[in-house]
């Protein structure tokens, strides 16, 4: 039988044939969405099913305390390959922010060691920005070398004085609830939205899709682009020193190491948010998904008994995985 809608015949068959054609257009758009959001509701179901008191409401809060340090690193991470660039110091930075905090190296209170490190991270992200966009060098092997440049003179300061314990300062921020929720969390989210919305409507966030985009171009327009990349470098590198508060406050002592696999987990999750070099369709949401997938998962796997060795190929598996998943996407948008 038959119908008639507006003149013309509407036959069962074509009425049958609409419910795929919708299901096809929800199925493209899952498709589009970055590979973090799919990824962290599998884990979920996943955790669901095999340990499902990872799903309590104290251990999510606790998780999401424990994201809270990468989810700041990420944000830092996003700005810079939104420019077509790359921060791996922030390691180093976090390594200097925990040594000058609790080593007592430099004889000064709470509040000016905090605001030392602040000028650190200017310092960093300054000197960072200028070999960049002055100097023309690479980004990878400019903040690769700051990274190991600052780990390297903490290591040799910490054969005199070794790092000892956090301000009380911190370890107790790194405690404190508010609401029920942790203040890191709340820390964490405070950045996020205001960062978002600041690159969603702001001359800077239009410079610097448009930098990201083609740089030639913006340049030929007027826009400042090396002054774009280079903000994008000091904020990073704020960013980490926001980022090795937390963890001097987590761990409640300093340590040479700390923070040691940020910059790699951060790349990997802004890969993941769907955040590449010059591209920032998963905005700020994206990356930050990933980082709480990312701490989630380490979590699941360490209750289901994987050791430090298996923890370290995951992390290298997805490494490669974000890699790829990059490589695959600019082919396609080439």
């Amino acid at each position: 039988p038959s119908t008639t809608q507006g003149g013309g015949p509407v036959t069962t068959t074509s009425m049958h044939l609409a419910p795929p054609g919708r299901t096809r257009q929800w199925a493209l758009r899952v498709l589009r969405l970055p590979p973090a959001y799919v990824a962290t509701l599998a884990l979920l179901l996943l955790a669901a099913w095999l340990r499902p008191q990872l799903l309590s409401l104290p251990l999510l809060l606790l998780i999401l305390r424990q994201a809270a340090p990468l989810g700041l690193a990420v944000m830092g991470q996003s700005l810079v390959m939104r420019a077509r660039s790359i921060d791996l110091s922030i390691g180093g930075v976090v390594v200097a922010v925990s040594y000058i905090l609790t080593s007592g190296f430099l004889s000064m209170s709470t509040g000016m060691a905090l605001f030392f490190c602040v000028l650190l991270g200017v310092a960093v992200g300054a000197v960072n920005g200028v070999l960049i966009v002055r100097a023309r060098a690479s980004s990878m092997i400019v903040t690769l070398a700051m990274a190991m440049i600052l780990t390297g003179i903490v290591i040799a300061l910490s054969q005199q004085r070794a790092p000892g314990q956090a301000p009380e300062l911190l370890r107790e921020l790194a405690l404190l609830r508010l609401g029920g929720i942790p203040l890191p969390v709340l820390g964490w989210l405070a950045a996020l939205v205001p960062v978002a919305l600041w690159l969603r409507y702001s001359v800077y966030g239009r410079y610097l899709d448009a930098v990201g985009a083609n740089p030639k171009a913006a340049a030929l327009s007027g826009i400042p682009y090396l002054r774009v990349i280079f903000l994008a470098h000091v904020s990073s590198a704020l960013i980490s020193v926001g980022c090795g508060f937390i963890l001097v406050g987590f761990v409640g002592v300093g340590s040479t190491t700390l923070g040691q696999d940020l910059a790699l987990n951060s790349l990997a999750a802004v890969i993941l948010g769907d955040v590449n070099f010059g591209n920032g369709r998963g905005g700020m949401a994206g990356p930050a998904v990933a980082a709480f997938m990312l701490t989630f998962l380490f979590n699941f796997l360490t209750s289901l008994g994987l050791g430090e060795p298996g923890r370290l190929m995951l992390q290298g598996a997805i490494i490669a995985v974000a890699a790829l998943a990059y490589s695959l996407g600019k082919r396609q948008t080439g």
